[in-house]
């Protein structure tokens, strides 16, 4: 079954909604300059009242090293997903150090653009349309990409059935689809999860 990545994710008190839903995967942004930042305090208070089998994700985009070694190796999160133009001795640098896995973005824009994502030597590669845009790309792009894959960008309750059907995607990444003026919606994640758990391999 495909798995479910809810990302974004600001608020502990959520929790209790998240851990009914059972997603296979939380995020939080770990970036300063994005809306949806939360402090590395917060992620792992936010940690603490998860589901022990929800996975722990950090994003980061364009941040030093240290800083994201040093949050990888808390026990906050248990991967780590750079957003941004982090190069091959980033990835391979980090996952020797911190023994955890990584999941490097890539801008989906031409065939080029699948290409770099199909040869990286990050553990897994998500497939976006840019930053947070909460809009998709073509996903006829990706047809043949020859590897597992996180789907995200412009995904809601609405189309995800559709994108699985269409990408067979790994896993699907979800943020501003989940929510309602800006903040996450306990029924919208619960549609958005029924919609994925309704297609059959």
């Amino acid at each position: 079954m495909t798995k479910i990545k809810f990302c974004g994710n600001r608020d502990p008190k959520t929790a209790f909604a998240i851990n009914d839903i059972l997603p296979d995967y939380v995020g939080f942004i770990l970036s300063p300059r994005f809306k949806r930042f939360i402090p590395l305090e917060r992620a792992a208070e936010f940690k603490s009242a998860l589901d022990k089998r929800i996975k722990t994700v950090g994003v980061f985009v364009d941040e030093p090293y240290e800083y994201v070694e040093a949050a990888l190796k808390s026990e906050a999160i248990d991967i780590a997903q750079l957003h941004g133009l982090e190069d091959e001795s980033f990835i391979e640098r980090l996952k020797k150090s911190a023994g955890k896995p990584i999941i490097k973005a890539f801008k989906i824009e031409s065939a080029e653009d699948v290409l770099k994502a199909a040869a990286s030597s990050a553990d897994y590669v998500l497939l976006d349309s840019g930053t947070g845009t909460g809009k998709s790309f073509d996903w006829s792009l990706i047809k043949n990409i020859g590897r597992e894959f996180f789907l995200a960008g412009g995904l809601c309750p609405e189309n995800v059935s559709g994108a699985i059907e269409k990408c067979r995607p790994f896993a699907v990444d979800v943020s501003s689809g989940i929510e309602t003026d800006s903040v996450k919606d306990p029924e919208k994640m619960r549609k958005f999860a029924a919609a994925v758990r309704r297609i059959k391999e």
